[in-house]
């Protein structure tokens, strides 16, 4: 009797924590399907009924640059604002961003970690004092400091990419402190072992130790992506031609103004800025965790 009992009151608590998730996750895709329902709107406007009465894919249409005839007045309409090529340029921005970033965050900590030098300690108590004050505190020095650097070198100066990048890669300190700690936790052993049998420090690097922080490495590229491609004081400052701007920046020029009311297609346009991010994130998520977890061990 007792033993049924247990078995019944398992059973109802199992049964309260999958109630519990299942409403968890609702409350979760209600925000999510109702910006869809929104972008799938003809009327752009914000309903009661999460299943708006008519679907039409013009709002998207419109965000992709595609023409479109409208049903009310028969007339083309176009978009006037490039929307995609926002996109794109965010796209590149961050990978390039978090590609450069890992090389220099892998190369800094490596050397911090395996090697020892007169200046080691003094480097990571720098890099630590550097990675207290975020960027938004020196945006008038970035800003001529690219402002004189366009001058020699156009690619880098202010309303390029290039420059942006650079100015970006000014957060790899706290990346260093990340990556270096994972490395911390591999044993030296392992690397001895391989020099012992032929590999050359580079190699060591190369094929031992970047393999083993496949989840850190991981981390700290997707947390980089994630930021670049969501900053928007940065690119409002230091991009000014509309073919240059960030997805972030363009987005919040299109909803301003007399486009502040058109929900649809502003709806349309967070879904679409979301696809890359949830892509990248859905392709590594498995090393999130550990990569999190075990990154801070050791400092």
């Amino acid at each position: 009797m007792h033993k049924e009992f247990l078995i019944k009151q398992k059973g109802i608590i199992t049964l309260a924590k999958h109630l519990g998730l299942i409403s968890f996750l609702l409350i979760i895709l209600f925000p999510i399907m109702a910006i869809i329902s929104i972008s799938l709107n003809p009327t752009g406007g914000i309903g009661s009924s999460v299943i708006p009465d008519n679907i039409s894919l013009n709002n998207w249409r419109y965000i992709l640059g595609i023409p479109y005839e409208d049903p009310i007045s028969g007339e083309i309409i176009e978009s006037s604002f490039p929307i995609l090529r926002w996109l794109l340029n965010s796209i590149k921005i961050s990978f390039i961003t978090a590609f450069l970033m890992l090389l220099l965050s892998t190369t800094s900590a490596y050397a911090l970690s395996r090697f020892r030098f007169r200046a080691r300690e003094t480097s990571l108590l720098v890099l630590m004092v550097i990675q207290m004050f975020p960027n938004i505190m020196a945006m008038i020095a970035f800003y001529f400091m690219l402002d004189f650097l366009g001058q020699i070198i156009p690619g880098i100066g202010t309303d390029t990419h290039g420059g942006l990048i650079l100015v970006y890669l000014g957060g790899t300190p706290f990346n260093i402190w990340l990556i270096k700690g994972y490395f911390d936790t591999i044993p030296k052993s392992i690397e001895d072992s391989a020099i012992l049998d032929g590999c050359t420090r580079f190699q060591v690097f190369m094929k031992i130790i970047l393999p083993l922080s496949t989840p850190i490495l991981t981390v700290v590229g997707l947390l980089t992506f994630i930021n670049t491609f969501s900053d928007f004081i940065l690119p409002s400052v230091l991009l000014k031609s509309q073919d240059n701007l960030t997805f972030a920046v363009g987005i919040q020029i299109f909803i301003s103004d007399a486009f502040s009311s058109r929900w649809g297609q502003f709806a349309a346009a967070c879904l679409l800025g979301a696809i890359p991010i949830s892509a990248i994130f859905y392709s590594v998520h498995k090393y999130i965790v550990s990569g999190l977890s075990l990154g801070g061990v050791k400092g």
